[in-house]
C-alpha cells in the first residue's frame, strides 16, 4: 500500500512538473526575416483593429446605449484597452519572439497556460477570418443589389440549419488569396496592408472633416420633452442613459479595440521588436481611439442620435445630410477596412 502511493506521489509530482515547466527564454534561432519596422507594426496593428466596425459601431452604441456620451464611452473603452496594451508592450519588450501570448505564458507561466491559450488563439484567428471574410462577400454582394446570394441561392441553395443558404465561394477565394500573399513573404503582405490601412485611415479623416460642415452642437443638448416617444432617447441631454449607460457602450466598444495584440505576433520579424513593438502598440491605440473618437463626435453632432441607422449609420446619416459622395467614400472605405 506504501509502495502504491509512492508511485501516486511520484506521478502526480511528474504531471505537475510537466503542466508548469516553462520555456527558456533564449535566443531566437529562427530563420525569419527582419523586415518590419516602426511604420509596418503600427499600421499592422491599425489595420488588424481599426475594421469596418469605425463606420457602424458609434451609430450602434450612440442610439442604443449611450446617447452622444458614446464619445466617453469610447474614451472608457481605450483605457481598459491601454491597460492590455501596456501588458502586451512590457512581454514583447521582454520576450521578443513570435508567438504572442503563447509565448509570453509559457515563458512566464507554463505549459498548460500556454497549451490553453496558444487553441484559444488559434480559435479566435480561425473564426475571426471566417467573419470577416464572409462579412467582406456580404458587403460587396450588397452592393451589388444582391445579384451573387440570389444566383447562389437559386442555383446551389443548401437547406441546412446550421449552415448558410448557399455556398460561399467569394469569402473562400479571399482567404486563399490573402493566405497566398502571406506565404509570399512579410514584405509584400506587410505593403498591401499598409496600402489598405492607409486608404481606410484616408476615408476615416475624410468623413470626419466632411461632418464638421454638418454638426449641429444642439443634438448634444436635446430635451426630453422634444424627443418622439416612440424613440428609445432617455432623459435627453448629452448622458441620456446616464452612467450606467455609458458603461453599457463601452463593454460594445471594448470590442472595437480587439486586435492590437496581433502586433506581438511579429516579434521575430520585427528589425527592432524590443524598441518598435511596443511603440507599435502604443500608436496603434492612440490613432484607433482618435479614430472612433472623431467618428462619434461628428456622427452625434449630425443628426439626432435616437433617430441613428444601427446597420449603416454613417452612410444614411450623410445622406440625410445630403453629403451623397461621402456616403459612397464611406461604402469604400468599408471594403478597405474589411481588407485589412
Amino acid at each position: 500500500m506504501v509502495y502504491s502511493n509512492d508511485i501516486v506521489k511520484k506521478c502526480m509530482r511528474n504531471v505537475g512538473e510537466v503542466v508548469s515547466r516553462k520555456k527558456q527564454d533564449e535566443p531566437s534561432r529562427g530563420t525569419l526575416s527582419r523586415v518590419l519596422g516602426l511604420t509596418d507594426l503600427s499600421l499592422l496593428g491599425v489595420g488588424s483593429t481599426l475594421g469596418v466596425g469605425v463606420y457602424v459601431l458609434a451609430g450602434e452604441v450612440a442610439k442604443e446605449d449611450a446617447g452622444p456620451a458614446v464619445t466617453l464611452s469610447f474614451f472608457v473603452a481605450a483605457f481598459a484597452s491601454a491597460l492590455a496594451g501596456v501588458c502586451y508592450a512590457e512581454f514583447a519588450a521582454r520576450v521578443p519572439k513570435a508567438g504572442s501570448a503563447y509565448v509570453y505564458s509559457y515563458v512566464t507561466v507554463g505549459e498548460l497556460a500556454a497549451f490553453v491559450i496558444g487553441w484559444n488563439l488559434i480559435l479566435e484567428y480561425v473564426i475571426g477570418t471566417a467573419s470577416v471574410a464572409k462579412a467582406f462577400s456580404t458587403y460587396l454582394d450588397t452592393m451589388m443589389d444582391n445579384a451573387m446570394s440570389n444566383a447562389l441561392k437559386s442555383s446551389m441553395p443548401i437547406d441546412v440549419d446550421f449552415l448558410g443558404a448557399f455556398p460561399d465561394f467569394l469569402s473562400l477565394g479571399i482567404i486563399l488569396v490573402l493566405t497566398a500573399l502571406l506565404a509570399w513573404g512579410v514584405r509584400e503582405s506587410a505593403l498591401m496592408n499598409n496600402i489598405f490601412t492607409g486608404l481606410n485611415l484616408l476615408t476615416v479623416i475624410i468623413v470626419i472633416i466632411a461632418g464638421l460642415f454638418k454638426v449641429n452642437s444642439s443634438y448634444w443638448s436635446i430635451p426630453k420633452e422634444n424627443i418622439p416617444k416612440e424613440a428609445k432617447g432617455g432623459e435627453g441631454g448629452f448622458m441620456p442613459f446616464g452612467v450606467p449607460g455609458i458603461m453599457a457602450g463601452a463593454a460594445k466598444c471594448f470590442f472595437g479595440f480587439i486586435g492590437f495584440d496581433c502586433v506581438a505576433t511579429t516579434g521575430e520579424e520585427a528589425k527592432n521588436p524590443q524598441r518598435d513593438i511596443p511603440l507599435a502598440i502604443v500608436i496603434s491605440l492612440l490613432v484607433i481611439f482618435l479614430s472612433y473618437f472623431g467618428i462619434a463626435t461628428v456622427l452625434t453632432m449630425m443628426w439626432p442620435y435616437y433617430d441613428l441607422n444601427t446597420q449603416a449609420p454613417l452612410v444614411v446619416t450623410f445622406k440625410n445630410v445630403e453629403l451623397y459622395t461621402v456616403s459612397v467614400i464611406v461604402s469604400a472605405g468599408a471594403v478597405f477596412a474589411l481588407s485589412t
